[in-house]
């Protein structure tokens, strides 16, 4: 086996340099780098965890909680997530909240103790709690923004602005939105950015919530749409294709009779009948960029930034003019 020793010999470098070239990267130059790298890799060398959290004081370990695993939202962002880690040869520590702020603060203490930072995924905790977290280890929040806390945010406000422009240009006036879980960040910048933009049309939103984002409630929800309502926007996916399927068996006809869009894009709404109006979501994109912007935290760079992606509309058969009459 390989020793450390082997690689800096390799590479025609001191072992201290060959240390610092895998361990603290950013105090040697990008050549001898290079040189050290590749030498590890031919000759199979592995950097011992324990010996470099003696050295570095970090243990190359991220603590990643989501809400949930149930909902296939999630899994490119652990996908985007998981290769950012690679790519910075970290590792990482993947727990589920549930939802719940307990739940989500006990898992985060567990997790302090062995990672290096957190990226916590549309936390539900309260603002000052998350401030008080970052304080104490570094942290990024995903689709949350508290502050100047660094963030990365999947702009789905501003593409569900378009998707309600785009019903507003069909002529519909009264649209229904079925809202997400309570507490969540994002669903609250929605309900306000859809309120304000409805009343400047001379138009009405009609909020349904707040509602766990699951098939079924999309079903009960279907059953509950003010009779005024020509066009539904969904929280989610699930909510959306519960509502499609709720009204089908309640014998209303998207788009028909109602129009329906979803603020995301799972891969079964273009499959559906009609195929569903929704916002296409980076979301590996949304999981890389946290996972580089925790990296540049831990190192002590950027600790105050908040990126945005944007999220794009994708107009499908499930949106058209309301009926007349």
């Amino acid at each position: 086996m390989a020793t450390l020793l082997d690689v800096a010999r390799a590479a025609g470098v001191s072992k201290a340099t060959a240390s610092r070239a895998l361990q603290r990267p950013d105090m040697v130059a990008e050549t001898t780098r290079l040189r050290v790298r590749e030498a590890a890799d031919r000759l199979g060398f592995h950097p011992n965890a324990a010996a470099r959290a003696l050295t570095t004081g970090r243990t190359g370990l991220i603590g990643l909680i989501v809400p949930t695993l149930s909902n296939p939202f999630f899994a490119p962002l652990v996908i985007g997530a998981q290769q950012a880690a690679e790519d910075t040869e970290s590792h990482l520590l993947i727990a589920v909240s549930e939802y719940d702020a307990e739940r989500e603060a006990a898992l985060a203490d567990r997790l302090s103790e062995q990672a290096d930072g957190l990226i916590m995924v549309t936390p539900v905790g309260t603002d000052a709690a998350l401030r008080e977290r970052f304080r104490r280890r570094p942290l990024v929040l995903v689709d949350r923004q508290v502050g100047r806390l660094p963030a990365v945010v999947a702009d789905t406000v501003t593409g569900l602005a378009e998707l309600l422009g785009h019903l507003l240009q069909l002529g519909h006036r009264d649209i229904a939105y079925v809202s997400g879980p309570a507490g969540s960040w994002a669903d609250e910048q929605r309900r306000t950015t859809l309120t304000a933009q409805a009343a400047q049309a001379g138009a009405r939103i009609h909020v349904l919530g707040p509602l766990p984002p699951t098939f079924d409630a999309g079903i009960d929800a279907s059953a509950r749409l003010p009779g005024a309502a020509t066009a539904v926007l969904a929280y989610n996916s699930y909510l959306a294709l519960g509502l499609l399927h709720g009204l089908n068996v309640a014998g209303r006809r998207v788009p028909e009779d109602v129009s329906l869009a979803a603020a995301d894009d799972l891969s079964t709404l273009s499959a559906t009948t009609p195929p569903v109006t929704a916002l296409d979501v980076p979301l590996r994109e949304v999981g890389s960029l946290a996972v580089t912007r925790l990296h540049d935290v831990i190192t002590g760079h950027r600790r105050t930034v908040t990126s945005h992606l944007p999220a794009a509309p994708v107009l499908r058969a499930s949106t058209a003019p309301p009926r007349s009459g």
